[in-house]
């Protein structure tokens, strides 16, 4: 049971190492091979983007330190950047606690969402719990 792997490394002392490849084994990939990627700006932490990886964009994104995910759209790897110009350099790469989301620091050249705006979540919800409300321009 991969949950009970994560478990048992809950109280491993600060700076254990444990090796890479016993980690992406026992991460909990979903039925279609896709793990969530959660990516966040290196520097001021703002949330840029969700998306997601399989192994081999986890793989490549480690190898090649600019991250690249999965396309559900596409059914093809993502170099993100690759076509806009918009790259995302990786600064950090985490497991969460459960071994089923990824999170990427990285260093974001451009904007991160296709519309041009700085980030995908631009779509607030008001106050009042009533509208949605549009933030930031899109280029």
């Amino acid at each position: 049971m991969k949950h009970a792997f994560f478990q048992s490394i809950e109280h491993c002392p600060h700076n254990s190492t444990l090796p890479l490849e016993e980690i992406v084994s026992q991460l909990a990939f979903n039925s279609d091979g896709l793990i969530p990627v959660i990516t966040q700006d290196a520097q001021s932490k703002d949330v840029l983007m969700m998306a997601w990886m399989n192994e081999t964009a986890l793989r490549q994104t480690l190898t090649t330190q600019r991250v690249t995910y999965w396309s559900r759209s596409r059914q093809a790897l993502w170099v993100k950047g690759e076509t806009s110009g918009h790259t995302q350099s990786l600064v950090q790469l985490s497991f969460d606690c459960d071994g089923d989301a990824i999170l990427c620091l990285v260093t974001q050249e451009g904007p991160a969402c296709h519309t041009g705006r700085p980030n995908c979540f631009y779509l607030q919800v008001n106050e009042e719990g009533t509208h949605v409300v549009v933030n930031g321009d899109s280029a």
